[in-house]
């Protein structure tokens, strides 16, 4: 039985299969088909009309010493290819089951052909019997014709577009990229940390290859389009980006290859695609020099000639034995980016394993040091106790690597937190973007801190720098909310917090400015009513301190009291209870107890006062000289918003 040949499209129904790119489109428009659904599909179109079993996919896909469920793997693929294709196992236009034995593509399959060859069908005896393909003189002239004007255009089109375009490569203006997550063919679900290594090293190569022309999405926003179907039309629009970098993995014992493919998202035209085929020796190295070859070529194609090789900043690549401690690390990240207790406890381990693995993995220290300070920020340990441990790691991360944009960021945020040092903060933070313009975490934090400047155009500016780098980040976007509010901007604070809550109903951050934005509105019943409706997103412990705020600002003391009374009830943490006590305090008017709490806090170290300049709370009291003495003792007086 003759094969299909790899090197051609594949056309079958509304569909074309480009078998070398790893790439299916219907009616034109890409689908997002990837890893084992992909491969199975190349199976069943190199012998269409044939059986393939299932005992054959496991040896291609899912070798013996792999570690998977092959079953449920297998299931799940097909289950995902069939979605793709529309078909269903009861009604099979294209892949038909065979019980107990494996599948068998039941469709026409065709070769589109090269540019003046006609198209030539792939022979399939069991499916020409079943489904005959419609006769070839019929479709020849129209497809001759339809090849010519193609090529007619696409000349005419070229030459139209570099007339218009001259030096200018991609767009005229600042273009935005994403690099979707690298396809893992290997068939061995164990392979998945060298593509995810790859794609999160593409993203650091090319975030600093030329930020003033070019921006790179974020890693935990292009992570949600892994193993996903969306097409490119849908991606562009939720990211924002005019290209996307797409590729796959290969690798056996020995080599590896390497398909990256450039696209145009509006008419989805690759705009070059290359295929990297090595040896298999020192892997990350061999990333490393990929992702700059990569960024070589979107140099030239942004229209300028590639930077010296001195005068790029070389990233020095981690220990060969580093791979297991960056797996680690990236479920340390994901577990880190949920913002909850549990998620803090997770990633911790998740950092400290790293760290036993590598104890030279600068950015394991980086993680830690920003799992303890967030946990500390978030009131969920004692700050003494945390900040110290923060500070230790930041510090061990820029002794491994002085370059690392993380580790200047965890330091900003230990300087402004608990340090109350401002110009610190303020110099680690323009040195991370210095570094790495595309890490999101340090424009997002860099704005929280002109925002407690009281710098709230700049704030903005720089938070949405962060939006659109990391567009679909639930917590960056309910900080962008938090600075609205900040700046006196309710109505968009409550709204952006809202579309925040729409789209992750357990964001307590968004929740909060949502409570506190109904406040200053005045619209105190809405605020009640939202606590009442939304008790997933707050605490049951904080749910009196919440409705104790509210009856205090609408004037309500009785009701408030009795909250405060039911709130005292509860057992609670020292540096939680003066949150609480504080919160509850301003919105009662007790200003003594209020300044009191405050006191407490800066010789706590806390950072309950870090926006105690621009917070509408503490508004009545920027008369009072107490409150004056306090802006000075954190080093905020001289700025201070009324």
């Amino acid at each position: 039985m003759p094969q299909a040949h790899k090197g051609q499209i594949l056309r079958f129904g509304v569909f074309e299969a480009n078998i070398r790119a790893r790439e299916l489109r219907k009616h034109g428009t890409r689908l997002r088909l990837r890893g084992q659904p992909f491969c199975i599909l190349s199976l069943l179109l190199e012998r269409p009309g044939e059986i393939v079993t299932r005992d054959e996919m496991q040896q291609k896909l899912w070798p013996a010493d792999t570690f998977v469920d092959f079953e449920h793997s297998l299931n799940s693929a097909i289950k995902k290819l069939r979605a793709a294709l529309g078909d269903s196992p009861d009604n099979s236009r294209y892949i038909e089951t065979i019980p107990r034995v494996g599948y068998r593509f039941v469709a026409p399959v065709q070769e589109v052909p090269l540019a003046g060859l006609p198209a030539r069908d792939v022979p399939a005896s069991s499916v020409d019997a079943q489904t005959p393909a419609a006769p070839r003189h019929s479709r020849w002239p129209r497809l001759v014709a339809g090849v010519l004007a193609v090529l007619v255009l696409a000349t005419v089109g070229a030459f139209a577009w570099r007339r218009a375009h001259p030096r200018q490569g991609l767009a005229g203006e600042k273009v935005v990229l994403a690099v979707l997550p690298f396809s893992n063919l290997t068939g061995d679900p164990g392979q998945e940390y060298f593509s995810d290594g790859l794609t999160e090293e593409m993203i650091a190569q090319l975030g600093q290859m030329d930020p003033d022309r070019m921006s790179v999405i974020a890693r935990t926003s292009v992570m949600h389009y892994k193993g996903n179907s969306e097409p490119l039309p849908q991606i562009g629009r939720e990211l924002g980006v005019q290209y996307v970098l797409e590729g796959s993995v290969r690798r056996d014992s020995s080599r590896v290859r390497i398909t990256v493919q450039l696209v145009r998202v509006k008419d989805q035209t690759p705009v070059w695609s290359r295929e990297y085929d090595r040896e298999l020796a020192g892997l990350l190295t061999l990333q490393h020099e990929v992702a700059q070859e990569v960024g070589d070529e979107m140099q030239v194609t942004l229209g300028e000639k590639p930077k010296p090789a001195a005068a790029v900043a070389a990233k020095p690549a981690p220990s060969p034995g580093s791979y297991a401690a960056y797996d680690l690390y990236l479920q340390g990240r994901y577990f880190w980016n949920k913002r909850t207790d549990q998620g803090f406890q997770r990633a911790a381990d998740y950092f400290q394993q790293a760290i036993a693995r590598d104890p030279n993995y600068a950015r394991a220290y980086a993680g830690l040091a920003d799992t303890d300070g967030l946990m500390s920020t978030w009131h969920m340990g004692p700050q003494n106790e945390l900040m110290p441990k923060a500070r230790a790691a930041a510090l061990k991360a820029l002794q491994l690597d002085d370059t690392l944009a993380e580790a200047h960021t965890s330091l900003a945020l230990i300087a402004e937190n608990y340090d109350y040092d401002w110009q610190t903060a303020e110099k680690e933070f323009k040195r991370a973007i210095q570094l790495d313009p595309g890490y999101a975490t340090a424009h997002q934090w860099y704005a929280e801190y002109l925002s407690w400047m009281g710098r709230f155009d700049e704030a903005l500016a720089e938070s949405e720098k962060a939006r659109q780098l990391d567009p679909l980040s639930m917590i960056i976007a309910a900080d962008h909310a938090t600075i609205l509010y900040y700046a006196r901007q309710y109505d968009r604070a409550l709204a952006q917090s809202l579309t925040v809550l729409n789209m992750d109903p357990a964001a307590p951050r968004a929740a909060s400015t949502v409570i506190y934005s109904y406040i200053r509105l005045h619209k105190f019943a809405e605020a009640q009513e939202f606590i009442q409706q939304h008790p997933a997103v707050v605490n049951q412990q904080w749910l009196p301190v919440e409705q104790a705020i509210i009856y205090g600002y609408a004037g309500r003391a009785s009701e408030a009291q009795d909250a405060v009374t039911r709130m005292e009830q509860s057992p609670w943490e020292p540096e939680p209870r003066i949150v609480a006590l504080l919160l509850v305090s301003s919105a009662l008017g007790r200003k003594d107890q209020t300044i009191a709490l405050l006191q407490q806090a800066v010789a706590n170290h806390s950072n309950v006062v870090t926006a105690i300049k621009v917070d509408p709370m503490y508004d009545p009291l920027r008369s009072d000289p107490r409150f004056q003495e306090l802006l000075r003792r954190v080093g905020l007086a001289d700025e201070v918003t009324h």
